[in-house]
């Protein structure tokens, strides 16, 4: 059901009417009751029952009355028939037989318990996240869905839960997304998760992000020793690579420059020197030869 926009009247003016018929409803009724100098009894029946009227009729026509606050509809049904919204701020008119709904129109914002789910790979993991949305379809909200705002509480984390299975915590290639590395990407994935499942409640998801991620207790020391080792190899990987490349860089430029004319057997003893100088984890000790080089 989509939504359909309908008029209403201005409510001040209508309330303005409505006092100036309920004086005249009084004026008659009393002037009605006063005595007829010509007869016993009432002056008139047709001015009592008539200021009756008006004033029963005056009584339901403020029941017509509402007030809609900014950023806020009045969803309109008669009898269980749906029959439109009203966006228009201020006091407004309709139908006294119709129900009126009021809906607000604000952005909200919530966040998610810390939910447990596996990731990718099997591993526990905590997760939660903060979802901003608001209501665009006040009709769709009301009639499409029970409660739309547990609607939209239980399917976030029904989402958050699907999207947290998909991809793995930690990125072990280059290309592959992760929950740890790319928050963009999977702030993105989330929220098309969330616009599949909330578009049938007329809601629009405006920003869903990743609040809290951990590995479960019962695995997150392990886990952290995982990384702390993938962190030294991949320390260790790249030293080895920027020495190498040092090292190269060093023989050639003798070898150009012809500062020292060096056999295989002394290339390689300056190569590993040069290796532990530039790979190792403490500073290394030189030792100074006086004598010759031979």
């Amino acid at each position: 059901m989509k939504e359909n926009d309908v008029r209403s009247l201005p409510g001040i003016p209508f309330l303005l009417g409505v006092l100036v018929a309920v004086a005249v409803a009084i004026w008659l009724f009393a002037s009605g009751i006063g005595p007829d100098p010509d007869h016993d009894g009432p002056r008139s029946l047709a001015m009592i029952f008539g200021g009756i009227a008006l004033g029963i009729l005056a009584f339901i026509s403020l029941i017509g009355l509402y007030t809609v606050q900014p950023n806020q509809s009045a969803v309109l049904s008669l009898f269980g028939k749906y029959v439109g919204t009203v966006k228009d701020n201020g006091l407004r008119w309709n139908n006294p037989f119709f129900s009126k709904r009021k809906i607000s129109l604000r952005v909200r914002n919530f966040e998610s318990g810390k939910l447990k789910v596996n990731e990718l790979d099997g591993s526990p993991i905590e997760i939660a996240a903060v979802i901003v949305w608001r209501v665009v379809d006040s009709a769709e909200a009301v009639f499409n869905v029970d409660d739309y705002e547990s609607f939209v509480h239980i399917q976030s984390e029904a989402a958050l839960r699907a999207m947290a299975t998909s991809y793995p915590y930690d990125q072990h290639d280059e290309d592959q997304i992760s929950l740890r590395s790319h928050p963009n990407e999977i702030s993105d994935r989330l929220k098309h998760h969330l616009d599949e499942r909330l578009t049938e409640a007329g809601v629009d998801v405006i920003e869903a992000r990743i609040s809290h991620l951990a590995y479960a207790p019962e695995i997150a020391h392990a886990m952290l020793q995982r990384q702390q080792a993938n962190a030294v190899i991949a320390a260790r990987t790249r030293i080895v690579a920027g020495a190498v490349g040092m090292v190269e860089m060093a023989l050639q430029e003798l070898q150009k420059n012809g500062v020292v004319d060096l056999d295989e057997e002394r290339k390689a003893a300056m190569v590993s020197n040069l290796l532990v100088v530039l790979c190792g984890d403490r500073s290394t000790q030189p030792i100074v030869n006086a004598g010759t080089l031979y």
